[in-house]
């Protein structure tokens, strides 16, 4: 006899795709926390706090059309709704670009130029929003479910990996004794990048691996085993999806992690620099600066790639999905916590090292539970995954509109406070004179309500804990359809003989 084909690995090679796209959306995320000090000088604003709503803008729109783009990817396949996503997105990424420029007697700066900001942020928040639940539909169409937490792992790895690089990579482009381009050209190569991804997975990807050419039998079947043979198809449950308990459970948990997260990606550069920037002299301190500006999401790729592989081994080895998805998701919350607090204490004894070191363990604690969650999502979602992951990360991320909008609330008012103080001065010397007192006193405002919230991002993460408690990835958000009663022997062809 002849033995039976080896399925083919065609697979990876779409995980790979997934991978690379994972990367450029958190490359063009993660420029905005680097150029944002650039932004602000071209804008004519004060602090990196006036540019919140910017922040805001972006995560609002980014969560609230995860489920519409989610519900495309069920509904049409992700192949077309991730190439309509990335095209839209890496061109207001580039649009960004014109802040700052003047056509004819319009210049866009100050209060002009931040309104035209926040129309191209949230655009491109409409554009990027769907992409993770589309991903995450696409590994469940690709993947079986014994291999689902270790593929999301690598997911959120590669977009660690490269978000935690960007801060250095920004740092090749900009700075003097580098490069030296000016922070919108890097815009403008990094928006074209998304566009050359565009045309090679239009060219090799398939929704399905019945529909791939490269992928053979046996590869299909290894799949579908997994997830069984669902057609991509238009019905949804929404009643059903909205009034599932376990679904709520699982956005709530998303809402502390993104609550938590967020300072990595648009706060910690300029914390670094305010708080332990006058060490940074070289230009080897200056890249020093900036590994430690993206340590959180580099630890990340780490924790991506343990807590995938731990989630996805508890499961194969007791058939515990419960069990295997919320202990990895609890031991990242409550390490999380911990990090936080001995980065506060860093940050308040200007100890550069002990701060940097809190907020890596808190990158990798956080990210230990990217695997075991969507891996959740997939469990519960099934065949509505896209739709699952879409409303988990709609949530979730207007947990990120929640985190920007008290950051900045709490750095204002401790600056509005520094300066009330200094006010008997400046009303004595004037305001040229007390310059350099106020700008010493709003500094130390941004300090304090850094710190500050660094206390509630630690909260955050002691309530996720509880969320996971009650989350169960054995109860699917639809139930499955009970299975079709066997016909009556004589009706299904096999009764009696004529």
């Amino acid at each position: 006899m002849t033995p039976p084909a080896a399925p083919t690995r065609v697979r990876y090679t779409v995980l790979a795709f997934l991978c690379t796209l994972s990367m450029i959306t958190y490359i063009d995320r993660a420029f905005w926390g680097s150029a944002q000090e650039d932004i602000r000088r071209e804008l004519g604003l004060k602090t990196v706090a006036d540019l919140a709503v910017a922040l805001w803008a972006f995560q609002l729109a980014y969560a609230l059309f995860e489920v519409p783009t989610g519900y495309l990817g069920d509904r049409f396949g992700p192949r077309k709704t991730l190439i309509r996503i990335v095209l839209w997105w890496s061109t207001f990424f580039c649009l960004t670009t014109l802040v700052g420029y003047e056509f004819g007697t319009v210049a866009l700066v100050g209060t002009a130029g931040l309104a035209v900001l926040v129309v191209f942020r949230f655009l491109f928040g409409v554009g990027e929003a769907g992409a993770y639940p589309n991903i995450a539909r696409a590994l469940y169409n690709w993947f079986p479910m014994s291999q689902r937490g270790t593929a999301q792992g690598a997911v959120w790895m590669s977009a660690r990996f490269m978000g935690g690089l960007t801060p250095l990579i920004w740092l090749c482009l900009v700075d003097p004794d580098l490069l030296g381009l000016h922070w919108k050209t890097g815009f403008w190569l990094f928006g074209g990048i998304g566009l050359v991804w565009c045309l090679l997975f239009a060219l090799y990807f398939r929704n399905t691996p019945e529909e791939h050419p490269a992928a053979n039998r046996a590869e299909r079947d290894l799949v579908a085993a997994g997830r069984g043979a669902e057609p991509i198809h238009g019905g949804v449950p929404w009643g059903t999806l909205v009034r599932s308990r376990n679904l709520w459970m699982v956005c709530g948990m998303y809402v502390c992690t993104n609550y938590g997260w967020y300072f990595f990606m648009y706060f910690l550069p300029d914390f670094l620099k305010r708080q332990f920037g006058g060490q940074a002299v070289t230009l080897g301190d200056r890249a020093v600066m900036a590994l430690l500006a993206g340590g959180p999401l580099l630890v990340g790729v780490l924790g991506c790639i343990v807590g995938g592989r731990l989630t996805d081994r508890y499961v194969r080895r007791t058939g515990d999905r419960k069990w295997g998805r919320r202990r990895y998701g609890i031991l990242g919350y409550a390490g999380a916590a911990a990090a936080y607090g001995v980065a506060i204490v860093g940050a308040s004894n200007q100890n550069m090292w002990v701060f940097a070191g809190g907020v890596a363990l808190a990158g990798f604690f956080n990210d230990l539970i990217m695997g075991p969650a969507w891996a959740v999502c997939q469990d519960i979602g099934r065949r509505h995954a896209a739709i699952v992951s879409g409303f988990m990360n709609m949530v979730g991320n207007l947990g990120g509109v929640t985190t920007i909008i008290v950051t900045a609330t709490i750095m204002n008012a401790r600056v509005a406070a520094k300066e009330a103080e200094l006010a008997p001065l400046v009303a004595v010397v004037g305001e040229a004179a007390a310059a350099p007192q106020t700008l010493a006193a709003r500094e130390a405002g941004l300090i304090e309500g850094y710190i500050i919230n660094l206390s509630l991002y630690a909260a955050a993460y002691v309530v996720g804990v509880f969320f996971w408690l009650m989350i169960d990835p054995t109860k699917p958000v639809v139930p499955d359809d009970p299975p079709a009663p066997a016909p009556p022997a004589a009706e299904a062809g096999g009764g009696e003989l004529a």
